[in-house]
């Protein structure tokens, strides 16, 4: 199989676990997921493990576009569950600064007034609001409220 030009740079490595074949897959699927859910243009990505006693901690690397690398890292007695919190660290990280540069944007006053302006009820409306006759029945306790 060979590397497709356009596909991203997404390294799977360990260099004391044996991975086995479907791992590698599973990761850069995973990977690529993520990727096209938050900003679809993916530079580089890592995924580095290492066995810590019983434990596995598993390191992932994302790059995005222009946007700095964003790093995610969990343990885990499975190494899947590792790579998944990882992942779940990264993506929050991603997350947040796309939602930061979509705030980062000025806001359009006119909609704005357009919008306020649909929520607040017209001056007739309001005149007839106060028309109303209000029941002073005992049992008729939402009458009385309004």
């Amino acid at each position: 199989m060979k590397p497709d030009s356009t596909e991203p740079n997404i390294l799977v490595q360990s260099s004391a676990v044996d991975l086995g074949e479907m791992f590698p897959e599973y990761a850069k699927t995973n990977i690529r997921q993520v990727a096209g859910k938050y900003f679809g243009h993916l530079s580089a990505a890592s995924v580095h493990v290492t066995r810590e006693g019983i434990t596995y901690r598993c390191t992932v690397n994302m790059q995005m576009g222009a946007l700095k690398m964003m790093t995610g890292e969990a343990k885990d007695k499975d190494v899947y569950t590792a790579f998944r919190a990882a992942l779940q660290k990264t993506a929050k990280q991603l997350r947040r600064s796309k939602r930061e540069l979509r705030e980062d944007k000025a806001e359009r006053v006119d909609k704005d007034m357009l919008l306020r302006e649909g929520m607040a009820p017209s001056r007739r409306e309001r005149s007839e609001e106060s028309t109303i006759p209000v029941a002073n029945d005992e049992g008729d306790y939402r009458a009385a409220a309004e």
